[in-house]
């Protein structure tokens, strides 16, 4: 029995001028749904309409209208016909029961999916029909490149064994992206990774799986990897994705590669061709039909307004993410009016960052707060999440009214195949997104009036490498560029003890982020913390790995959430040695960790207090370290050795607080 293909099909319902909600009726009712059913999966619909729609279609196939008996059967047959007379390649399932393998990740959801019939069709006969082993899908941000990536692999899934969809938005490790590669082509068998292997082993032990097994992985947002300023070259650190895609490229196998991306990778420039086995395709805008669609679905009423509809649609190039956004814009602004809107003549296509200005003027409070919580964590995160990272805290339904405003707005989107709702930003979105709060938070600072600042983390020292790196590259770095440019170092000193003093003295949520961001912003403008006062602060998402700290006071300071050289665990009291070489750490376990500042390495452990360590001081030449504890004792300790040589008893209550005298005799 021969299948009609979904790329067969709505190519030829274009050609007969079915509308989009025709050939969804039409394909549901191919599919043996009756009516009724159809009109119950399609929510907002009678069965007569149903019925309507499908006289529509036949109407418009040229069947006759007497009698609507077997007239859908006539139509399946007819299709049948122009699909075995057109001599295209049947897309078939591959030989034998075996379902493909595969592993969608945090694509996007693409239920609703417009237009590309075309690219759909060419992309598929590369793949299929001429074997291509690399292909890059090249384009502008919010052109749609990651959705006609899921729409292809999804589309064409049976014809591979196995079929995997990555996305590189933050720049992941080289390593890491073979590793899962790896694992999945292995059906999880090689787990862990050889370190000994270098990086042109891995990649022919993976290329071994490519030969024996039809695969088709996707790699989204290639541009990630890509320096800035120069095209097409990698980031110092990702040169070992360009070896993969040359090889790929290069080499013998079954199975095909597709990457997206902004700008074109060098390798591909000497690997392409139009009959070669590496091929690039540059996607344009939308055209008219689909972009009316898009505008249809956000409300718009294009029945006496087409030519303002398709003018709209040159205006934005077709780009889908535009039309979304100008739709929302063309709703709550102009009444739903597209002529008003186009007498506009403030905003242009080039100028997205106008319209989104404007969607962010029009969000509560809250609905803020989640787009620029987005921005910052960059991959898809869960309501809980959010949750955990929102000041001051909300309420789950508060969250979620919120969430489904912003997705009604298409500023956000909810991410595909995972345990609990997820939620992100598409490209373009995020990038305009972390510039405002860049620039906000210059603002703030510039007016001494912290609230982005309060309720935001500008990094999260807990956060994946990867993502932090992000997060300094696109946040941290420019907001201490802008500091470092407008003020001394003497003078950026200055306006954080004022700041520091502030915060200690604030009534302030036990949560808010300040005390940690202005701690990061000093180590990224290169201030020496040398004798800072940070206690009695709430510190959250300090990093402060590879930073000396000495005399550094962070008595009574909450330091959740912060990272230092090495992870503490409910460390209660930290000390410097007074030259700055040693770090002495006490937990509510009742034991001090001692580490070398200059190694950051973790080089003795005292233990004896049987209960909560309150106070940590180091004798004046640092050879001695005394300890105050919730026990009742005293102790003091050989900092090299960890031997405890002298324990002080007869405190009747916890010791909060030790000191040395500066005339110490051991």
């Amino acid at each position: 029995m021969v299948e009609i293909p979904e790329n067969f099909l709505r190519t030829i319902a274009t050609q007969h001028h079915v509308s989009e909600e025709e050939l969804h009726t039409l394909h549901l009712a191919l599919a043996g749904q009756t009516a009724e059913k159809i009109a119950a999966t399609l929510g907002n619909i009678k069965a007569s309409a149903v019925r309507k729609r499908l006289k529509s279609v036949y109407e418009k196939f040229g069947l006759p209208l007497e009698g609507a008996a077997g007239k859908l059967e006539v139509l399946r047959g007819l299709l049948k016909e122009q699909y075995q007379s057109s001599g295209e390649i049947p897309n078939q399932p591959l030989s034998g029961s075996r379902q493909p393998l595969s592993d969608f990740g945090e694509a996007p959801d693409i239920s609703v999916f417009y237009g590309r019939t075309e690219e759909l069709k060419t992309l598929e006969k590369w793949i299929i029909a001429d074997h291509c082993r690399l292909i890059a899908i090249l384009g502008m941000g919010g052109i749609g490149k990651t959705t006609l990536s899921v729409k292809l692999a999804q589309s064409i899934e049976g014809q591979f064994e196995y079929v995997i969809w990555r996305s590189l938005k933050d720049a992941p490790p080289f390593k890491q992206i073979l590793i899962s590669l790896v694992k999945f082509l292995s059906n999880q068998r090689e787990i862990d990774a050889d370190s000994s292997e270098t990086t042109t082993d891995s990649i022919s032990r993976f290329l071994e799986y490519l030969r024996r097994h039809r695969c088709l992985f996707i790699l989204d947002n290639v541009e990630s990897i890509l320096q800035g300023g120069q095209t097409g070259v990698y980031r110092p650190g990702y040169e070992s994705y360009g070896e993969l895609f040359k090889r790929v490229g290069e080499s013998s196998h079954q199975s095909c590669l597709i990457i997206t991306s902004r700008e074109k990778p060098r390798a591909l420039a000497a690997l392409e061709g139009e009959i070669l086995p590496v091929r690039c395709w540059q996607m344009r805008g939308i055209e008219d039909s689909s972009g009316q669609e898009i505008l249809k679905a956000k409300g718009l009423r294009l029945s006496q307004a087409e030519e303002q509809g398709r003018e709209l649609i040159r205006r934005y190039a077709g780009n889908p993410l535009a039309l979304k956004l100008i739709a929302t814009t063309i709703q709550e602004l102009f009444d739903g009016n597209i002529a008003e809107f186009l007498k506009e003549e403030t905003i242009a296509f080039n100028e997205i960052r106008v319209l989104l200005d404007q969607h962010f003027d029009r969000l509560s409070a809250l609905e803020e707060s989640i787009m620029y919580w987005l921005a910052i964590n960059r991959e898809p995160v869960t309501v809980q999440e959010l949750l955990d990272d929102i000041i001051p805290p909300v309420l789950k339904p508060q969250l979620l009214e919120a969430l489904t405003g912003l997705v009604g707005r298409s500023l956000i989107e909810k991410t595909q195949e995972k345990p609990a709702a997820s939620f992100t930003q598409q490209s373009v979105v995020m990038e305009y997104t972390i510039e405002r709060l860049v620039e906000q938070i210059c603002d703030e600072i510039s007016h001494q009036d912290f609230h982005l600042l309060h309720n935001h983390a500008l990094i999260k020292a807990t956060a994946k490498d990867y993502i932090r790196e992000s997060e300094i590259r696109l946040i941290l770095q420019p907001i201490a560029t802008y500091l470092t440019a407008r003020f001394s170092k003497t003078e950026i000193g200055n306006w954080a003890i004022q700041a520091l003093s502030v915060l200690r003295h604030q009534s302030l949520p036990l949560r808010n982020y300040a005390a940690g961001n202005v701690v990061n912003l000093l180590c990224k403008s290169g201030i020496d913390l040398t004798g800072y006062d940070l206690s009695h602060l709430v510190i959250r998402q300090a990093y402060l790995q590879g930073i000396s700290l000495p005399h550094v006071d962070f008595s009574d300071s909450d330091l959740s959430q912060s990272t230092f050289s090495e992870p503490f665990s409910s460390a209660l009291s930290l000390a410097f040695g007074l030259d700055g070489k040693l770090l002495a750490v006490g937990d509510a376990n009742g034991v001090i960790c001692l580490w070398q500042v200059s190694q950051f390495q973790q080089f003795s452990v005292c233990r004896g207090h049987t209960n909560r360590v309150w106070s940590i001081v180091f004798s004046p030449d640092s050879q001695i370290l005394a300890s105050g504890s919730e026990d009742k004792t005293v102790k003091i300790w050989s900092p090299t050795t960890g031997e405890c040589f002298n324990t002080l008893e007869g405190h009747k209550s916890r010791v909060w607080s030790v000191a040395f005298s500066r005339m110490v005799k051991p």
